[in-house]
């Protein structure tokens, strides 16, 4: 180990707790915003239950821009609900998109859990990847492009938030491994945590769309539980991978629960 690298694990072993740089780390290590506020994992972890919150700022820019190109350029719904996609996966950094096409290859591999394990930490990108890529961002897309089509633009908000909860769900109904970041992330939540952000995600899309963005949020838990017992299944485990599908599966599902409570409401 260098000598900056002595300086900088110094530095976190003298890093008091704070809510801020938690709540600040956790937004640097998951978004492109260039905050560059580092600390370790373990204090990241601890703000877990405000993700939701990280992705209602993402989805206020993402009603922003929608706004702009369908009410004021007049672009088609389909486009911007493909603009409006691509801008989650860029301003998430990727990180949860990897996750989704890391364990789209494991699932596909048969074998016990160590070996699928071990194909999702390659670095490889196979079929099973690209399909599942594919299919989840093929179904988000038009999803959002029907609600939008029918006029719901807090949708875009309501999703995002609901991604995150769907991460959430995911780390409450998980085993975490021994290694790995997504471990700190999973010992971190609890269920008055998971109720708190719940609760909260719950009441803002009621506000934005009545009892469509409860089945919103419903739809993006439902997409979490459903990660994590593949996770369960196909791993034992929970990895930082598995988080990151739960996220992209959760927004997925949430769009597909608006878009149903459209039709019945």
């Amino acid at each position: 180990m260098n000598e900056k690298d002595k300086k900088k694990d110094d530095y976190f072993k003298r890093e008091k707790s704070s809510m801020v740089r938690s709540i600040g780390g956790l937004i640097t290590f998951s978004t492109i915003l260039p905050l560059n506020m580092y600390t370790t994992i373990e204090e990241m972890a601890k703000m877990t239950w405000f993700w939701p919150m990280i992705g209602a700022f993402a989805g206020v820019i993402g009603l922003a821009i929608s706004y702009f190109l369908l009410e004021i350029v007049s672009i088609p719904s389909l486009v911007v609900a493909a603009i409006i996609y691509s801008f989650f996966l860029i301003f998430n950094g990727f990180h949860h998109l990897d996750g989704l096409i890391d364990i789209g290859d494991a699932i596909m591999v048969h074998g016990p859990p160590e070996k699928k394990i071990a194909i999702m930490r390659d670095s490889l990108i196979g079929t099973g990847g690209l399909a599942i890529f594919f299919i989840v961002g093929i179904i988000t897309v038009t999803s959002l492009n029907s609600i939008l089509a029918i006029g719901i633009i807090s949708s875009i908000l309501i999703c995002e938030m609901s991604a995150k909860m769907g991460l959430l769900s995911c780390c409450i109904s998980s085993k975490s491994g021994l290694d790995g970041t997504g471990k700190y992330f999973i010992e971190s939540m609890t269920l008055l945590k998971f109720t708190v952000a719940f609760s909260l995600v719950i009441a803002i899309s009621y506000l934005l769309a009545n009892f469509i963005g409860i089945f919103g949020v419903l739809g993006g838990v439902f997409g979490g539980s459903l990660i994590a017992y593949i996770g369960k299944k196909n791993f034992k485990i929970a990895t930082g991978d598995v988080l990151g599908a739960s996220n992209e599966v959760g927004r997925m599902f949430s769009l597909l629960a608006m878009m149903i409570a459209l039709i019945w409401i």
